[in-house]
């Protein structure tokens, strides 16, 4: 917690002299000011806290191909789909017919498919979109748009084989 100290200043015209010595003009009244304040707070540098950190989690995705590169992305740990985390590093998620073709996240079009290498445990449960869209396919697999990295509590890896339906 940082320590916040308040101090007051007061900001007030300059002593007058006595009104006596002013000659009074009809067209120039004398005018009385009354003092104001202002209270500032700082917060001193030495005694803040940085909030704690948030658990990350490091993913890997690897090409259809054996020869591809493989990218690199992090994330914290609960907050973000998979879908959303490829799409903000540019990682390559559909095939030609999902890229003209896919619903844009909603869990309603199946061509977001990954199959999860490694790491599966930190993924949340799969939902019953990714049920009804994948009961043929293998157990590894995985809707990109259902499927969320991390709990907010763990971190770790995760290694995602993107298009497994062109792997040879």
């Amino acid at each position: 917690m940082a320590a916040t100290s308040f101090s007051s200043v007061s900001l007030r015209p300059p002593e007058l002299p006595p009104p006596t010595l002013y000659r009074r003009s009809s067209a120039v009244p004398l005018l009385r000011r009354r003092p104001r304040s202002i209270s500032c707070a700082t917060v001193s540098p030495e005694t803040s806290t940085a909030p704690p950190e948030k658990p990350e989690i490091e993913l890997e995705f690897l090409g259809p191909k054996p020869g591809d590169a493989v990218n690199r992305a992090k994330a914290i740990s609960g907050e973000k789909l998979l879908r959303n985390i490829m799409s903000d590093n540019k990682i390559e998620l559909y095939a030609t017919y999902g890229k003209l073709m896919n619903c844009g996240g909603g869990g309603s079009c199946g061509t977001c498919i990954v199959e999860i290498l490694e790491g599966n445990g930190l993924l949340n449960e799969k939902t019953n979109t990714e049920l009804k869209y994948l009961k043929k396919k293998p157990e590894s697999w995985r809707l990109a748009c259902q499927t969320i990295v991390g709990n907010k509590e763990n971190s770790g890896k995760v290694v995602v084989q993107r298009l497994p339906q062109k792997k040879k």
